[in-house]
């Protein structure tokens, strides 16, 4: 829960347009009189996914310890916000109660963590007007009006690693392609656009694997895409799940290209204590979001804010949520100042969203105003720095080229 703090001055060169209380209408998650705005959160910190979870939990808390430290600029003056968070072990049906639990209490859910987590939710988010930011990125969620996704989808991920592994092996003829996938929406979303790819470019996919979440043992996983004589295979899985798979396999002697989609990765991997560096010789990452220490404008206010809150992960999903939190605000600042701090009315104000950086810290500008959502399509693939704890980029921001946009095509002819 966000501490409170004494209301703080108006930032100097910020207008501010005092309004009665009164004016302002509110229904569910807002205490106007002491001008606090409730901000659920189900998380995952005990679960097959907490590697990422805490971390990204994390995130949401600083940006509240921001706020609530006043001159921030996030929200009118005065006002403040309390996170009401519930653990759901990456549970769906722990998920479902949780939600049940602290939907009367708040505006929307600044957190729905996972993918599985958050489908069960879709129909009640509806009925009860709750906006859900989900820590997915899952082609589903933007389907969905009250689950936003900020970034690129899976499938975008997996389509732009499969042009990734034709360039990097010299073409098409040259890809063995494999995928291990997590046997959940995410999974089918990573392998969705792993196989669309391998169409497009007429590259052979030799072997599909299935894991579950929490999964321990993947000696027959390895075993299989070594038999198959894969040689870029993509990782559609948890953190829990990539970490002991590549381990496996250097203990098998198969060295393929793995490429990782965005929850694959977990910087304590930068960690030589946890997973020997030699392990990651042939990881890739496929991402459209920023890491720690990307080269963005708004990188170096927020690390400076970190370093006033030591305690908080340096990781990058407590950035990711972090970033997620900064779109969350802009569009209750905008709801607060027209007053209309109704569930329906911050709805509309994040819709009203075109074009936002979340303070420079996105790649390209975000726009919530198109449904189905569709708030990036560019996405690059990085390879670990691990003795810098960073990362070096082997494949500029593009769209997939399978999409057939203008630039994807441009793209494709160029090769």
């Amino acid at each position: 829960m966000a501490c409170k703090k004494e209301e703080a001055p108006a930032p100097e060169g910020t207008q501010t347009r005092p309004a009665a209380l009164s004016d302002i209408k509110t229904d569910k998650g807002v205490d106007l009189e002491k001008k606090v705005v409730y901000i659920g959160a189900l998380n995952d910190e005990s679960g097959p996914g907490a590697a990422i979870g805490k971390p990204f939990a994390a995130g949401k808390r600083l940006l509240a310890r921001q706020v609530n430290a006043g001159d921030s600029g996030l929200l009118p003056p005065g006002w403040r916000v309390e996170l009401v968070e519930r653990d759901h072990a990456y549970n769906p049906q722990n998920a479902v109660q949780a939600y049940s639990d602290l939907h009367e209490q708040v505006l929307f859910l600044g957190t729905s963590f996972g993918t599985p987590n958050t489908l069960p939710l879709r129909d009640k988010l509806t009925a009860d007007n709750v906006v859900a930011f989900p820590a997915s990125q899952s082609s589903e969620m933007a389907r969905h009006q009250y689950t936003p996704p900020i970034g690129a989808s899976y499938k975008l991920e997996a389509m732009r690693a499969l042009d990734w592994a034709v360039e990097h092996a010299g073409g098409a003829d040259k890809v063995k392609a494999a995928i291990v996938a997590q046997g959940d929406d995410y999974g089918k979303d990573g392998l969705e656009g792993w196989t669309e790819a391998a169409k497009h470019h007429g590259v052979t996919v030799v072997s599909q694997q299935s894991v579950a979440p929490g999964q321990k043992d993947f000696a027959a996983v390895v075993t299989a895409l070594q038999q198959s004589g894969a040689n870029y295979v993509l990782l559609t899985v948890l953190p829990g799940a990539s970490g002991p798979i590549l381990g496996t396999a250097a203990q098998l002697k198969y060295q393929p290209t793995w490429i990782g989609q965005t929850p694959a990765w977990v910087d304590r991997f930068f960690d030589p204590k946890v997973i020997p560096a030699p392990v990651f010789a042939n990881f890739y990452w496929a991402t459209g979001l920023t890491f720690w220490g990307d080269d963005v404008p708004g990188m170096k206010d927020f690390i400076a804010l970190h370093a006033k809150y030591p305690d908080t992960p340096k990781d990058f999903y407590t950035l990711a949520s972090y970033v997620q939190g900064r779109v969350q605000l802009e569009a209750l600042k905008a709801a607060i100042e027209a007053k209309d701090v109704t569930r329906a009315g911050y709805l509309k104000a994040l819709r009203n969203i075109q074009r936002t950086t979340a303070g420079g810290l996105t790649a390209e500008p975000v726009d919530l105003s198109r449904f189905p959502y569709a708030t990036a399509l560019e996405v690059r693939v990085l390879k670990p720095v691990l003795d810098q704890g960073s990362w070096s980029v082997v494949a500029g921001y593009a769209p997939p080229k399978a999409l057939g946009t203008p630039a994807a095509k441009a793209a494709d002819d160029s090769k």
